[in-house]
């Protein structure tokens, strides 16, 4: 089994088994959101796209963020902890990221394509490794100029290291999350748009027993999540 990196960038070349990553924090909150019991989490690129497919899909609520902050008039923001004793239960999400989303969205040529975070990396493995892909690509979805994007970076470290067979100490992958540079910004304590709860959320490893695969329903780009 070959193993691939990819971007935001390149992302669109990418075919076969693609695994699109975004520990801080899209696809942290999506498995959050399954774990409160929404049913499915259709992904899209822009807030025009996500309003349009609200009034498509009555009830369906609004999930996602912009440069990290809250979209006005969406039902729900970016951050994990935000379900706590919430019920969602049968619900229908749509979710718009800046990085989470688009690289699902621009991974258009995969033939098997899954979403995945660190509280569920476990099981992503674990579900390559039942396949056995000839190829599995990574798409880094945080990388930026000035360092940005190790947190995935690591993510994709530690999914490759199971479906190798190995079982790695996970410390030194979630040290990395803490010091990358979107890690750093929710240490701050003078942060209120980036709380340290979320970073805790997010390195709350294997925290799920499901993947969250995405296929094509009807045009709309599905996410749901599988128990494994």
């Amino acid at each position: 089994m070959k193993f691939f990196r990819t971007t935001l960038e390149t992302c669109e070349n990418a075919n076969g088994m693609v695994v699109v990553i975004d520990v801080l924090r899209a696809f942290t909150t999506a498995a959050y959101a399954f774990h409160q019991g929404v049913e499915d989490i259709r992904l899209v690129s822009t807030i025009d796209e996500a309003i349009n497919l609200k009034e498509r899909i009555p009830g369906s609520l609004l999930m996602g963020e912009v440069d990290g902050l809250p979209i006005p008039g969406f039902d729900f923001g970016n951050s994990p902890p935000q379900f706590d004793k919430i019920d969602l239960e049968g619900e229908h999400l749509i979710q718009r990221t800046t990085s989470g989303t688009q690289g699902v969205v621009r991974s258009s040529n995969a033939e098997e394509l899954l979403a995945a975070s660190f509280c569920n990396a476990r099981k992503t493995s674990e579900y390559i490794k039942s396949l056995s892909p000839s190829e599995v690509t990574f798409v880094i979805t945080g990388i930026r100029p000035g360092g940005w994007g190790d947190e995935d970076a690591a993510c994709a470290d530690y999914i490759q290291s199971l479906v190798q067979g190995n079982n790695p100490d996970p410390s030194p992958y979630l040290t990395r999350v803490q010091n990358s540079a979107p890690g750093q910004i929710f240490l701050d304590p003078n942060n209120d748009d980036y709380p340290i709860k979320d970073l805790e959320y997010s390195l709350h490893i294997n925290r799920f027993e499901f993947i969250m695969p995405v296929g094509r329903v009807n045009g709309d780009l599905l996410m749901i999540a599988r128990d494994l």
